[in-house]
């Protein structure tokens, strides 16, 4: 699989296709899935690859809406929304046998939302130890796989 992740990131940092900047509204406007890392697609909501992601697998479910709350969403969104984060922790535990997982929703720059326009619930799947030195003196993180090989393995095993 060819390496993707430089024109990814750059494209992720640059992209001004959307008036107001949101990846999460350009990327499901387009049609590669690989392309944009999106893994699944519902009615309402979509499930796709953080591009910086803090373990393998990292995942996000995000309404088609852009809102940046979740309290805004209808109740059939939220309902997708639970149900397909519910599902993803399944496909997760499937495909690499984690620990745990962190399961959270950052609304707001203040509670530390990287896109606080667009509302979102990270999946974050974990390993005792997972957290080496490299994390916390180098202040880096070593991610095992290419995002297109970590797409390609939650795709395959996403059966709805």
């Amino acid at each position: 699989m060819e390496n993707l992740w430089s024109p990814w990131r750059m494209k992720y940092v640059t992209d001004t296709d959307n008036p107001d900047g949101c990846v999460f509204c350009t990327a499901p406007a387009q049609a590669d899935d690989l392309a944009n890392l999106i893994v699944h697609r519902g009615k309402d909501c979509f499930t796709i690859l953080n591009r910086y992601p803090y373990t393998s697998g990292h995942l996000m479910v995000v309404p088609f809406a852009h809102v940046s709350s979740i309290e805004l969403l209808t109740p059939e969104v939220r309902a997708e929304l639970f149900e397909m984060v519910n599902h993803a922790i399944g496909v997760l535990r499937e495909v690499y046998h984690p620990d745990g997982f962190n399961v959270g929703i950052n609304m707001g720059e203040a509670a530390g939302a990287g896109i606080a326009e667009h509302a979102h619930v990270h999946i974050v799947p974990r390993w005792a130890g997972d957290t080496s030195f490299m994390s916390t003196v180098g202040e880096t993180r070593v991610i095992p796989e290419e995002l297109g090989v970590t797409w390609q393995r939650i795709h395959d095993a996403w059966k709805v």
